[in-house]
């Protein structure tokens, strides 16, 4: 089966900096992966240059097995992007955005987006503008996943929701990837958040990846919490 993200030798530098070191990631369809790193580990550089959002300093990165750099519009029409800061149209209402939205995808689910509506409390009648920072990421959660998605890539989705919003979001992830086989990668700082949906994670530490695999396995082999194998894994590396 073609993976849904395959990035090869991907290395991206900002000048004299190097935020991305020959990074291989290959995940295949289905697989929730959660992707841990510390503030400035590559986290963000990495997911948009998986999405093609920035162009790698060298490597090369592919999507639904189509090369990031030519996807298709029934590729793009297949993917899902919530990104860590937040930007929507300030002058719209939250209605006319939805419906703004709605109008590229065929496969728009109507029903979920007005359970969603609902049971997040996102106020319809407001402008995106007056809306607080949590409800902007609630909004933005709603229009990547209304159009069911084949592949979601989440940068910090979680960040700005209370503890309440946080465990809807969740169990939308569960939701969704359960019974369709949809392919996740978000990227987070709250490993109970990841230990409850991901079945993959991902491991970032300067720039580059040191440990991708199940984590069931990663508990098998280290017999600790996530948290302490992150830290055991980040130790090692700077000390090796």
């Amino acid at each position: 089966m073609t993976p849904a993200i395959s990035i090869t030798n991907l290395t991206k530098t900002f000048g004299s900096k190097s935020a991305l070191r020959s990074v291989n990631l290959e995940i295949p369809a289905g697989a929730t992966v959660g992707l841990l790193g510390a503030n400035g580990a590559g986290k963000t550089t990495l997911i948009k240059c998986a999405l093609g959002l920035l162009r790698p300093t060298s490597g090369q990165c592919a999507l639904l097995g189509e090369d990031v750099w030519s996807l298709s519009a029934e590729a793009k029409a297949r993917l899902g992007y919530v990104p860590q800061v937040i930007s929507l149209y300030p002058w719209m209402r939250v209605r006319e955005l939805i419906q703004y939205t709605a109008s590229f995808y065929a496969t728009w689910n109507a029903e979920l987006t007005n359970r969603l509506v609902r049971e997040w409390d996102i106020p319809l009648d407001d402008r995106v503008r007056a809306l607080s920072v949590g409800q902007k990421q609630k909004l933005a959660i709603l229009t990547a996943v209304a159009y069911q998605p084949d592949l979601l890539i989440l940068d910090e989705p979680a960040a700005s929701l209370d503890p309440q919003a946080r465990r809807q979001f969740l169990q939308l992830l569960v939701e969704l990837t359960e019974p369709q086989q949809r392919t996740v990668l978000f990227s987070t700082h709250i490993m109970s958040d990841l230990e409850r949906v991901a079945d993959y994670v991902a491991m970032m530490q300067k720039g580059e990846i040191i440990y991708f695999g199940s984590l069931e396995d990663l508990k098998d082999r280290t017999h600790l919490s996530l948290e302490d194998a992150f830290l055991q894994m980040q130790q090692g590396v700077a000390n090796g």
